[in-house]
Formats: C-alpha cells, sequence, structure tokens
C-alpha cells in the first residue's frame, strides 16, 4: 500500500493516483480544477473542537496524534472506506497545513498503515 502526502497548494499530477483531500474545509484559493480531487470524505477530518483546539501548535503535536487518532477509532466506516481506496493502488492524501510534518494527514497516513 502507498500512501503519498502532498499540499493542495503543490500541483496535481498523474503520479498521485488517486487524490483525497481530507481537510474539513476546502483549502483556500483553490479551485475543484486546480485540486483534482478524486474524494473528500469530509468525516475523516480532525473535528472542529479538535482542529481549533490544536491550531498547528507543534508543542500540542503529541497530543493531536493521541486524540485524532482516537477521532479516527470511533469513525471506522469512512477509515474503512479510505482503506479500500488504498488497497486498489497509490493514494495521495491532499491537504492545506503549511506545517507538512504536523499535519493531520500525517496522523491518518499512519493511522491507515497500521490498519493495512
Amino acid at each position: 500500500m502507498e500512501i503519498l502526502l502532498k499540499r493542495a497548494y503543490e500541483p496535481a499530477t498523474a503520479e498521485d493516483g488517486c487524490r483525497i483531500l481530507v481537510d474539513r474545509l476546502w483549502p483556500r484559493g483553490r479551485s475543484r480544477a486546480d485540486l483534482a480531487i478524486d474524494h473528500w470524505p469530509k468525516e475523516v477530518a480532525p473535528s472542529t473542537d479538535l482542529r481549533r483546539w490544536y491550531g498547528h501548535d507543534p508543542k500540542k503535536w503529541d497530543e493531536f496524534r493521541s486524540r485524532y487518532d482516537q477521532e479516527l477509532d470511533a469513525n471506522r466506516e469512512v477509515v474503512k472506506d479510505l482503506l479500500g481506496h488504498c488497497r486498489k493502488g497509490r493514494v495521495t492524501l491532499v491537504f492545506g497545513a503549511r506545517d507538512v510534518e504536523h499535519s493531520d494527514a500525517v496522523v491518518l497516513r499512519d493511522h491507515l498503515l497500521r490498519l493495512a
């Protein structure tokens, strides 16, 4: 299983495979054509409360990972659907955050790989 991560502000390429937007909110300044998204399961994104609490503060990263993992465990159907896409071929999780290392997409990718 191959799961790539890509910021929404990077160009889409044929090598991306299935492109899945994993943010609850649409990335600012990007059109649907620019993103070339195949799926947008908003329910897989961190809850609004968790997203606001985290605020992309790297000091909260470990706690964010733990809380988001718990949300993903509780959201089995959406995660199962994503795993189905991942098992068919390359998937790119698309996200808007500037900090690539501390984004929800990192937690989601790791969660999916653990379940694979």
